[in-house]
């Protein structure tokens, strides 16, 4: 049955930023696909919930609260994994994230930020990750990279470059990491996340990404988590180096932010 492709009973992921958002939409749908998990983010409380739902699929947990801008925090992951599980088969890089600026506010420090956040991270963990995913036969990884890694707009000079960087880092981990392990992207459109959340909340700023985006709405978290299962699963077993662009059909920004000429 092709349904069963999309099983991943008794495997193992790490998923970072899982407190809420995409990444717990994420380690919620990989446990009903039958997986346990390792999550972590920040936020205790928020992990408590997650595991909570994890457990209501009849899969396992095991919580990590921890800043996950510190690279030895995210390597760290993995040591937690062999020790709860004994093993690791898939790994969702989904921490990251930079406020948008103006080109001139954007120092060289803030770049740096943004590709330790969004690019070094995601290297850390899967480099830690490899040598236990081949131990038990090889695995998948999947990055969680943006539309703004490939559209231009004022104000996402270091995110839309560190995405960018991760989304073509995607490319060439995947090549070093054949055959036995997949390296692929989700370039994310516009989701009703914290990130957000004021945009959610005023009707007239809503509306008009709805209206440019050609699927007519912002897209819910379970969109990304269930393209995470396919890439992550057998489904998605012939899928390498590849960026799946999930974002309802956009071809250009859906919200200016009206950043002035310089």
């Amino acid at each position: 049955m092709i349904l069963d492709r999309f099983r991943m009973d008794d495997k193992v992921a790490i998923v970072t930023g899982a407190g809420r958002g995409i990444g717990a939409a994420a380690a919620i749908a990989l446990a009903q696909a039958g997986a346990d998990v390792v999550i972590s983010a920040r936020t205790t409380e928020q992990l408590d919930q997650v595991v909570a739902q994890v457990e209501a699929a009849g899969r396992r947990a095991v919580s990590v609260p921890a800043n996950l801008n510190d690279l030895d925090a995210v390597a760290a992951l993995v040591d937690h994994a062999r020790a709860a599980f004994g093993r690791l088969d898939v790994v969702v890089n989904n921490v990251g994230g930079t406020m948008p600026q103006a080109f001139l506010d954007t120092t060289p420090k803030i770049l740096e930020a943004a590709f330790h956040f969004n690019v070094a991270t995601a290297h850390t963990l899967l480099r830690a990750a490899v040598p236990l995913m081949v131990e038990h036969g090889g695995g998948s990884a999947v990055n969680i990279s943006s539309a703004m890694g490939r559209m231009a707009d004022r104000g996402f000079v270091a995110y839309g470059t560190a995405k960018g960087a991760l989304a073509h880092y995607t490319r060439l981990a995947a090549m070093d990491l054949a055959p036995r392990i997949r390296v692929n992207a989700i370039a994310v459109g516009s989701v009703a996340t914290s990130a957000l959340d004021i945009v959610m909340q005023v009707d007239e700023m809503r509306v008009a990404m709805e209206e440019a985006t050609p699927l007519g709405r912002i897209g819910d978290p379970e969109d990304i988590a269930a393209a995470i299962v396919y890439l992550s699963s057998e489904a998605g077993a012939y899928v390498t180096g590849k960026i799946l662009e999930v974002d309802g059909g956009i071809g250009a920004p859906t919200l200016p932010l009206g950043i002035p000429d310089v």
